[in-house]
């Protein structure tokens, strides 16, 4: 009979369902054939800046920059507008405020894991500086790194990108991160994520990788095949709050984890998100404990099967490869220094 079993994440409550029954050759496969065979034009390129003339951030580098932000073309919020809610009948609209952005990682072809150590700091250094100048705007909320690669993943385009989204709102998953992490300290008067970050370590055969300031590793109720979490070792709820040393133990970390899965997997499809606090108020709200409750953290999730009618019936994850074993064989895999 298959192995089958179910796993509750304990910062998100969310079940994932670990069946040997799912596994199979995953459905979308590497991110390097769709390069291949992509005939869009690469507006991201070094020399191609007229096709994204608007510049918020930039690194200087061998070919005039490293690393760029600029303003996405086609943004799901826009800074104009009004963050109040009115009615509409029965329901609650408002304008919807926030901001957009696009870090483009390397002015040539290189994936982020290809970069040095260094230019993955420079790419770290650029989504906290944007963040930073984007929360003087009183009106954003949350805020949220994601990099989609592959088509599988929403990646459309081949170049290593990245982009920055704020809110007027706080986004509802990171709100379910936060009360679940709230309630848990009101509990047990500690942190949840220090109590998950010292299981990883204790028992290690999740753990893929750490240095001093950060923990790599497949978290407990891994949703799919190969996921991969990163936390910092210290507390602290707010990206932004990064050192400069904690920036290069970052970089050595990401670049680390994304190198691992790249060879495990053959360049998949995945999506990394990182998970932020949100800005405080002046008033005073019920996120009081915040600042020892919660911890920004990161999460990559490869994009390697079609999401089915279970997993958006009933909201509960089929993974195939039980964490522990995506940890082996992960940390067996030697990267380059």
């Amino acid at each position: 009979m298959d192995k089958t079993e179910m796993r509750l994440d304990p910062l998100t409550e969310a079940w994932t369902i670990f069946s040997e029954a799912r596994a199979a050759r995953p459905a979308f496969g590497s991110v390097l054939r769709e390069a291949m065979e992509s005939p869009v034009p690469n507006p991201f390129l070094a020399g191609l800046e007229r096709f994204a003339p608007h510049t918020l951030h930039e690194t200087p580098g061998p070919l005039g920059w490293q690393v760029r932000v600029v303003p996405n073309r086609a943004p799901v919020l826009r800074v104009e507008g009004d963050p109040t809610r009115h009615g509409d009948g029965f329901y609650d609209r408002m304008d919807g405020v926030g901001a957009h952005e696009v870090i483009i990682e390397d002015p040539g072809h290189r994936a982020l894991e290809a970069l040095s150590l260094t230019e993955v700091g420079q790419v770290i250094n650029a989504w906290k500086v944007r963040m930073l100048d984007l929360m003087r705007d009183p009106r954003m909320r949350s805020f949220s790194i994601l990099k989609n690669v592959g088509q599988a993943a929403g990646g459309y385009l081949h170049h290593s990108v990245s982009q920055l989204v704020a809110m007027a709102v706080i986004f509802p998953l990171l709100k379910r991160k936060l009360e679940t992490a709230r309630a848990f300290y009101e509990l047990k008067k500690r942190s949840i994520f220090e109590d998950i970050l010292s299981e990883e370590v204790r028992t290690g055969t999740r753990l893929i990788y750490e240095n001093n300031g950060f923990a790599v590793f497949c978290p407990y109720a891994a949703r799919t095949p190969f996921e991969i979490a990163i936390y910092p070792k210290r507390q602290c709820p707010d990206f932004h709050g990064l050192s400069d040393q904690e920036e290069a133990q970052l970089a050595d970390a990401l670049r680390t984890a994304l190198s691992k899965l790249s060879k495990a997997l053959n360049h998949p499809p995945y999506n990394l998100m990182l998970f932020t606090a949100p800005t405080r108020t002046t008033r005073r709200d019920h996120w009081t404990s915040i600042e020892r409750d919660f911890r920004w953290h990161m999460e990559i999730v490869p994009r390697l099967d079609h999401l089915g009618g279970l997993e958006l019936g009933t909201g509960c994850w089929v993974n195939s490869v039980w964490p522990e074993v995506a940890a082996d064989y992960l940390r067996g895999i030697a990267v380059n220094e």
